[in-house]
């Protein structure tokens, strides 16, 4: 009978290692069952840094926020609509002389946020105080 002694410091348990990776870089091979550290090849190291890079120039440029003011502000006073009025009524009631209908009407859907000139009766209109 025969008998083999070594030190429990010699002797280490043997690692498997999987096979190489099958993307051509057989260089380093992958440790098994996934122990060791992240390693990044080249070309996602480009990737992490260019996607850094993107996040921190969208930080700097997407970031600032510039409110656009209205060109000037507007004083105005309620209307409620009546039956039977059209957006074309009030507008040449409230036109200035010698100023383009048409430009009215335009002018009241946009302050009122309407995307037509329907109107229907008791809605309230905000008008252009001067009128």
């Amino acid at each position: 009978m025969s008998a083999i002694a070594a030190h429990p410091g010699i002797a280490r348990p043997a690692r498997r290692q999987a096979p190489a990776r099958r993307d051509g870089d057989a260089r380093r091979p992958v440790a098994a069952g996934g122990e060791g550290r992240l390693h990044l090849t080249r070309r996602g190291r480009v990737v992490v840094t260019l996607l850094g890079l993107a996040v921190v120039l969208g930080g700097l440029v997407g970031g600032r926020a510039v409110a656009e003011a209205p060109e000037r502000a507007t004083e105005v006073t309620t209307h409620a609509v009546q039956s039977g009025e059209t957006l074309w009524a009030i507008a040449a009631s409230v036109a200035s002389p010698g100023e383009d209908v048409r430009d009215v009407v335009l002018g009241l859907q946009e302050l009122n946020g309407l995307a037509d000139a329907s109107l229907q009766a008791g809605q309230v209109l905000l008008l252009p105080a001067g009128s």
